[in-house]
């Protein structure tokens, strides 16, 4: 933007300030539209997932072993993703 401007300039300086702000607001309604917040990871506790699957401790500590699910720790506690979990379900053939 001009530093020195005139009294005849206002009027076309008002202009651009207006398309400016125009944009400015057509973009962050763009933002809003598509903005997806990033959501926690939601963890869960071994007898919660025994509890989903209505399985023992044991069976999941095999499906653990085998690799069908993935245990993660924090301190001596053992937790599992939810979204790992319900992506560990299988679709039966028909």
């Amino acid at each position: 933007m001009k530093e020195n401007l005139k009294f005849e300039d206002l009027p076309k300086a008002t202009e651009l300030l207006l398309e400016k702000v125009e944009q400015l607001e057509i973009e962050l309604k763009t933002i809003k539209e598509n903005f997806q917040p990033k959501v926690p990871e939601e963890l869960m506790t071994r007898n919660e997932v025994a509890d989903y699957f209505k399985i023992n401790i044991s069976t999941l500590w095999h499906w653990t072993k085998s690799g069908k699910l993935t245990a993660y720790g924090i301190g001596n506690r053992v937790y599992y993703k939810r979204s790992e979990i319900i992506e560990a379900v299988i679709l039966l053939k028909k």
